[in-house]
């Protein structure tokens, strides 16, 4: 049986992590009591008795967390932002080609962001492929359920009486400098972060990531496209899917409760657009993050995941 430790168990990912792991016969999880929780030998001694370590926490916490674990045994997973693009961490994605072996092979993994791994899902294979030249000027717009805003945001949605400026979908990351830029540009191989537009709307869970191109813009066609997904994505848990859409019209909750993700191409021969649909807190957050455990512990890598039905 293999220990796990979840630091930053109190947020929304580390729950969720917890409520999955807790089902598995396979896992003993080390829990700190509630007076422990942040006290550095207590979390040491955690982190470094642990066979996989989770780590759920801002970044400056998660730097520092990784910096104290010092067993070679120890495999880290960080769910924040702070190692997505550092050297010796290898990027949790595993549908990407080659992937799976490296993480499976790691002892530090950087679990992907949300909106990242719809974008990535959709622009890596084509930049691979040489159908989109590393030099591309791209845009996205990603549609995404509050509780990828964490607990603050969720009691906000939820609370009587709240703002009703919340009943409308609400645009951000206007400044262009949204913290999943550094990944969705590196790992895609892109000379340059795509234009990005982030919107939170009044639905619990779920997410649609969506790249418009022009036909011009690629070394190819849109049937192309959809070959390179065919074989990119049969799954377990990433399928291309060519009819998507709900009678004219596609929903960012669609696979709400889920794990798995939609990879879909629409629009004319002109005009082009790439889209993903996963929860945010599935494959965007805790899905994925136990998926890179089930491929680090040698076991199916569809373990404790919900894939192909509703929760």
């Amino acid at each position: 049986m293999k220990k796990v430790f979840i630091d930053g168990s109190a947020g929304t990912t580390g729950l969720r992590i917890s409520e999955r792991l807790a089902l598995r016969g396979d896992i003993e999880l080390i829990r700190l009591p509630e007076a422990s929780r942040k006290d550095p030998a207590a979390r040491w001694d955690a982190l470094n008795g642990a066979d996989i370590a989770f780590l759920c926490l801002p970044d400056a916490a998660a730097i520092e967390a990784a910096d104290m674990v010092e067993n070679p045994d120890t495999a880290v997973i960080d769910t924040s932002t702070a190692h997505r693009t550092s050297p010796g961490w290898v990027y949790g994605f595993a549908e990407l080609a080659g992937q799976r072996e490296r993480i499976a092979s790691s002892k530090r993994i950087a679990n992907p962001g949300c909106h990242a791994s719809g974008f990535i899902a959709l622009v890596a294979p084509l930049v691979k492929a040489g159908l989109l030249g590393a030099d591309a000027l791209v845009s996205c717009f990603s549609l995404t359920g509050y509780s990828g805003g964490g607990k603050k945001m969720i009691a906000e949605y939820e609370a009587p009486g709240r703002d009703p400026l919340l009943d409308a979908p609400r645009q951000y990351g206007l400044g262009q400098q949204h913290k999943h830029l550094k990944e969705m540009a590196a790992v895609c191989g892109l000379e340059n972060a795509p234009v990005f537009s982030p919107i939170v709307a009044d639905f619990y869970s779920g997410m649609e990531v969506c790249v418009p191109l022009f036909a011009r813009q690629l070394k190819g066609g849109i049937d192309d496209i959809r070959e390179i997904y065919r074989r990119c994505y049969a799954g377990p848990v990433v399928n291309y899917a060519q009819d998507a859409d709900e009678a004219g019209f596609m929903s960012a909750a669609a696979l709400s409760g889920r794990d798995d993700m939609q990879i879909g191409v629409s629009g004319a021969a002109e005009r082009i657009l790439l889209t993903a649909r996963f929860d945010n807190l599935g494959k965007g957050a805790s899905g994925a993050a136990i998926q890179n455990m089930n491929l680090l512990l040698g076991v199916d890598e569809t373990e404790g995941l919900v894939i192909g039905r509703h929760a």
